[in-house]
This record gives structure tokens, C-alpha cells and sequence, in this order.
């Protein structure tokens, strides 16, 4: 990230609610095989924690989720728990979804090192996981290891009223400190970034961040997804922003502002989106080519502020550092 945005990570342990979000149990001797077949990256037996989405069978992002591992109380069984973005949206909601596809397997719901694989052409990669290594996304039940990028940390899930055990050793911090965690490390999330069923999950990076396999078998929304990746281009990437004054580009001295804009006057610009946004920061869906060109100096991105009539905010990118690079 740009120095000057360095002083906003924490420099102490920190942990901090994530808001928004729901958890599903699924339990059941085929909730592996049953997960596999709708979800977009690879489910293995016995059962591990991982990072994927749900997709529309037309390719776009229904839900992107974390998927835990927990042992039924009840039953001693393996099963999974599955985090993911309670808020209203054009997607059906969750429970739903699974019970559509659940009515032909036997479940019961309820409420390392990475590398990448450049596709020909396309833009889109795929990591490859140290194999020597322990799995990435770690071994806990219902914690896991946020390996989207690299300093995302740990997540974990804590029964509602409980707090978690790190608290008595980490800062307390509000939820907007999870947001500008995000922002900082370039990782989009939930459906302010991935907009149900208008989102494509390479262009909301989930490629870079290990939450799709193109190699596995069947699973919906697998044929566009499959396809883009062998004879697709990528147009289109999620990438963090600086919101700065008018003509004032942010420099080596500049901090972002918790006063500065967060919100545009109209929510698509012909350049772009902002998504996720604080302080000052955002996420924003961005064409590359434009991007490409903003970087030889060739165009800048602004947006105009409500309430501001006729006053543009500059918007500067920038490429994080773990995204992978061609050789």
C-alpha cells in the first residue's frame, strides 16, 4: 500500500466484530459431496476450513463465504458452519438456497504458501497451495485462517453475547476497523462489494483470493466461470482507492480524513464504482484499461459528492503488493 496510508494498521494484536453476518449449519454423511456440488471451490472430506461463494447458474456472485468446521454436539458428526452476509439483497436467502438443492442428498440445516497459475490470455489465475505445507486456511474448528491476502489475520465465530477469549489480549476495536482493515489489504467483501447477482467473481477478485477452482467438478455457475477463465478476458477488477481534494493528488505526507467523502453523487460512474468505503478509503470496480491508462499518466479518476453541485473528489488506486504478477 502507498506509505502514507502505513500508519493506519494496527500496531498492537486487534480484534473487532464483523457486522452483518449469519452462520448455517449443514451436518450430514454427504455434506461434503452435497457442499461440492454448489459451492465454487473444492470440498474435501473429512471436513476443513476454506474461503467460496455461491454463484447464480449464469456466473454472478449470489453469496462469497467463509466455510468453518464444527463438531455437532449432539451427534459427535463433522459438519460445517457457513459465515456469510445477512443483508437484504437480490439473492434468495441463504437458507433457502441450500433447502432447493439439499431435497437429493442426506443433510440436516440449520440457522502455506500460495502461488499462482496465470490462465492464457485471460487474466485470471488460480493459487496453488504449498502442498508440503498444513492447509492453508488452517485446522480449528470454527476459527479460520483468513488467507484472502496476506495480514488479514485470523477469523473466528463466538456465540452471540459471548467475547472472545482473545479479548483479555487484544485491542477491542469497532466494527468500521474491520472495514478499513479490508480496504488497507485490498479485499472485497459481502454484497456492498459483490452485489447479488450482479457481480462476477473475477472481477471481485475471487480468483486472487482463493475462492474459486477451476479444476474441480460440476458445480453451479461453473460453465461461464470455466469458460471466462479459458477464452474470457478480464475487463473489470476490484482494487482499493484514495479519495483526496480536487487536483490535490495524495502525497508522501497526506493522510486520509474521516471527513473526507465516502459516498458519490450517483452510484455507477462511467469510469467506475465505489464499493466499500471509510475514512477516506475505498474499494472501487474499476476497467483496467482505464486503470492501465491512469497509471501512464494518460487520465484521473474523480467523483462528484452529494450535496456538493459541481465539485469533483480526485481518486487515486493502487495495486497491492500480494496481487500476482506475470513473470
Amino acid at each position: 500500500m502507498p506509505p502514507p496510508l502505513r500508519p493506519l494498521i494496527p500496531k498492537i494484536p486487534t480484534i473487532a466484530r464483523v457486522p452483518h453476518r449469519s452462520v448455517l449449519s449443514l451436518t450430514g454423511s454427504q455434506a461434503s459431496e452435497f457442499l461440492n456440488g454448489i459451492l465454487s471451490a473444492q470440498v474435501h472430506s473429512p471436513p476443513r476450513p476454506f474461503y467460496s461463494a455461491f454463484l447464480h447458474a449464469q456466473g454472478r456472485v449470489l453469496y462469497d463465504v467463509f466455510v468453518y468446521t464444527h463438531m455437532n454436539p449432539s451427534t459427535g458428526q463433522p459438519g460445517y458452519l457457513i459465515d456469510y452476509d445477512l443483508r437484504p439483497s437480490e439473492a434468495p436467502p441463504l437458507l433457502d438456497l441450500i433447502q432447493r438443492y439439499k431435497l437429493r442428498s442426506k443433510n440436516k440445516d440449520a440457522e502455506v504458501k500460495k502461488h499462482w497459475k496465470w490462465a492464457e490470455n485471460s487474466g485470471v489465475v488460480e493459487p496453488e497451495w504449498d502442498k508440503a505445507g498444513e492447509w492453508p486456511w488452517g485446522s480449528q474448528n470454527e476459527v479460520l485462517r483468513d488467507r484472502r491476502a496476506p495480514g488479514m489475520g485470523n477469523r473466528m465465530l463466538v456465540r452471540n453475547g459471548d467475547r472472545p477469549p482473545e479479548a483479555s489480549s487484544h485491542e477491542m476495536a469497532f466494527p468500521e476497523a474491520y472495514t478499513l482493515h479490508r480496504i488497507l489489504h485490498g479485499v472485497p467483501e459481502g454484497h456492498t462489494d459483490m452485489p447479488a447477482m450482479q457481480a462476477f467473481p473475477m472481477d471481485s477478485n475471487l480468483d486472487f483470493m482463493g475462492g474459486l477452482d477451476f479444476r474441480k467438478g460440476c458445480y453451479v455457475g461453473q460453465e461461464l466461470t470455466v469458460r471466462t477463465y479459458h477464452k474470457g478476458v478480464i475487463r473489470k477488477r476490484i482494487l482499493p482507492v484514495v479519495i483526496h481534494p480536487p487536483n490535490s493528488p495524495p502525497s508522501e505526507t497526506i493522510v486520509p480524513s474521516p471527513d473526507m467523502p465516502t459516498r458519490p453523487s450517483h452510484g455507477r460512474g462511467e469510469n467506475g464504482k465505489l464499493l466499500s468505503s471509510s475514512n477516506g478509503l475505498g474499494l472501487a470496480l474499476l476497467r483496467l484499461e482505464q486503470v492501465e491508462a491512469a497509471e501512464e499518466g494518460k487520465l484521473t479518476f474523480s467523483m462528484d459528492v452529494e450535496g456538493e453541485d459541481g465539485t469533483s473528489w480526485g481518486v487515486s488506486h493502487w495495486r497491492p503488493k500480494w496481487w500476482p504478477q506475470r513473470e
